[in-house]
């Protein structure tokens, strides 16, 4: 007759449900834009980065990094042009992980080191150019293109070692900190009025000198050197009150 199930076969059984979980623990699904780093018991053993469903060793430990192309926004940093005047920045990075491993084991916080390697490498560009070039045509700031590329290169050097890519860093705005925008701002429209003036004086002397030489070429008038500086000084006068009311 049945005696029932004796030890042998409950020993069976546990061995097979107990194999059967641990086989179906490893069935895993790749997404993606996503990837797994593996390691056990400390030591790293390898990344996955396929897609699909898949079996890994259920003893493995698997953390997931996203590696898809991503952007960052800064908030305000402040920094320094070659001058030492306050500034504050915003600077739009993308990104994105390549190598897994050296993100997740090669830094705490991958994300963390990249914030701290845009400020580092914000303030060491900016203070090499002056924000503004108030009176000399030297290249400033304000050169969003030059500025952006010398801090893309500077900020993927510093990257690459924990395994991110850098494709562009720019600075999105750039502008005087609060304490100094209005002295700053007045300094500019000073700068601008003294431009314009120049200009002006510039092509109210051209006029006076070809209108002079026409006048004396074509034999209109004949002046001897009084008359001459007595007409020059009467064409200033009208030529430059002439532009001052535009």
């Amino acid at each position: 007759g049945y005696s029932g199930i004796g030890p042998a076969q409950w020993a069976s059984l546990a061995g097979s449900g107990a194999l059967a979980l641990f086989g179906f623990g490893g069935l895993a699904r790749g997404r993606v834009g996503k990837a797994w780093v593996l390691t056990l018991f400390g030591r790293y053993r390898g990344s996955v980065r396929r897609t699909g469903l898949m079996w890994v060793n259920p003893l493995l430990l698997r953390r997931r990094v996203d590696v898809r192309l991503r952007h960052w926004r800064s908030e305000p940093m402040p920094a320094v042009d070659r001058g030492g005047v306050a500034l504050r920045v915003v600077v739009l990075v993308v990104w994105r992980v390549k190598d897994a491993a050296r993100a997740t084991l090669g830094v705490a916080d991958h994300q963390e080191y990249l914030r701290e390697c845009v400020e580092s490498a914000t303030a060491r560009v900016l203070s090499r150019l002056p924000a503004d070039a108030f009176h000399d045509d030297t290249p400033t700031l304000r050169d969003a293109d030059a500025v952006g590329d010398a801090l893309t290169r500077m900020l993927a050097a510093e990257a690459e070692p924990v395994g991110i890519e850098v494709f562009s860093a720019q600075p999105t705005r750039i502008e005087y900190a609060p304490e100094v925008a209005e002295t700053m701002h007045r300094r500019r429209v000073e700068a601008l009025d003294a431009r314009h003036r120049d200009t002006v004086l510039t092509s109210v002397v051209d006029s006076v000198e070809d209108t002079v030489t026409r006048l004396t070429t074509r034999g209109l008038v004949e002046l001897d050197d009084y008359e001459r500086k007595a007409l020059v000084k009467d064409l200033t006068v009208a030529f430059y009150t002439g532009h001052g009311d535009r």
